[in-house]
């Protein structure tokens, strides 16, 4: 049994393509034929569980069907987001976007309950309570509301690749295949999902065993299972929607294989906590791929600009990240490593791996 860890991969043809404009052939190169080989995508994440804690490992020559066997086993990487530890189940045992919701949670420490509805799991740590309530920055209420999640993929979204250089769903999903290459066969949560573009591409590509479509926002999880119940070829089976606080990830320490937030880490209120989280779930070789805006401030200009963006992040809630530099030490300071950006005018997209 062998252990995948992430390997360096060279960005230079995916640069290249951006300056000479965009394509849609990003893997007209040897990663192509690995991605696509029986080898490669034969790999699959076999889970192994302590008391306190699950583990996630991609096996080489592993058919993804044998985890099938045990599908409790794979159930081990959700955990309680108060002390993280392990959850009991009580429901049905498929892991699917249809009998998930309807189960129901209890942490074995706290013994706090979490239940679901006809959509998701909801996994915050304000999950059950009647009376007590927190207020949400701006940028996290405006995409709870309704009329934000029915617009998002209808003109929404498609307005980033107008404005800020954004290649679009699908292309981003090529180019981020890339860096995704390690981590072929195991588990991978889209933070933010939103309405559950990258949800739905994840998991019609077949190449992760499990795809965990996840937002703080209840309107975008009910649109993200309606566009789910709409699309044809996609399944169901190991796929599955969860509410949670980008801050207080409701997994297990090293138990998941990828993480990907979408045109989100810009709309998190502290980008630090969910990065830093974002860490302490991935198995050591794990992978994250995000994308954002950068503003481009010239050097000189800096001194001034940074005081009115403080002003902004603390109206608004949101972050506005203004150099490459900037995002390359966040994941730095949160213990991440092997950080890489591609850049098309305002439009970035950052990878970085959790040491092996």
């Amino acid at each position: 049994m062998a252990t995948m860890v992430a390997s360096n991969l060279s960005l230079a043809p995916v640069a290249n393509r951006f300056s000479s404009g965009m394509s849609t052939r990003f893997f007209d190169k040897p990663s192509l034929f690995m991605v696509n080989s029986p080898l490669y995508r034969n790999f699959a994440a076999k889970i192994r569980a302590s008391p306190a804690i699950a583990t996630v490992e991609t096996v080489l020559g592993t058919d993804l069907n044998e985890q099938e066997a045990n599908p409790n086993q794979k159930k081990q990487v959700l955990a309680c987001p108060i002390c993280y530890d392990t959850l009991i189940w009580n429901g049905d045992p498929v892991f699917s976007v249809d009998s998930t919701p309807r189960s129901t949670l209890k942490c074995s420490t706290c013994k706090k309950s979490y239940s679901g509805n006809e959509t998701h799991l909801d996994l915050t740590i304000a999950s059950g309570t009647k009376k007590y309530g927190e207020y949400k920055p701006a940028s996290s209420e405006l995409f709870r509301l309704p009329i934000v999640s029915f617009l998002y993929e209808r003109g929404w979204r498609q307005a980033f690749s107008i404005s800020g250089g954004f290649p679009g769903p699908q292309q981003e999903f090529e180019m981020m295949k890339d860096y995704l290459n390690p981590v072929i066969g195991g588990s991978i949560i889209d933070a933010s999902c939103g309405s559950g573009m990258f949800s739905r591409l994840f998991q019609k590509s077949g190449l992760f065993s499990l795809v965990v479509a996840l937002d703080y926002s209840e309107s975008m999880l009910k649109q993200c299972y309606d566009f789910i119940k709409q699309e044809e070829n996609i399944s169901n089976e190991n796929l599955i929607l969860v509410r949670a606080d980008i801050a207080r990830l409701p997994f297990a320490s090293s138990s998941i294989d990828a993480v990907h937030a979408g045109a989100a880490l810009h709309c998190w209120p502290s980008p630090s906590s969910g990065v830093a989280e974002i860490s302490r779930i991935l198995r050591p070789g794990g992978m994250f791929v995000a994308t954002t805006y950068i503003l481009d401030v010239p050097y000189p200009l800096m001194p001034f600009v940074s005081p009115i963006r403080e002003t902004i992040g603390q109206v608004s809630g949101s972050r506005i990240f203004l150099s490459e530099s900037e995002l390359k030490d966040l994941c730095k300071t949160c213990g991440l490593v092997d950080i890489t950006c591609v850049r098309n005018r305002q439009f970035v997209m950052i990878s970085a791996r959790k040491p092996a």
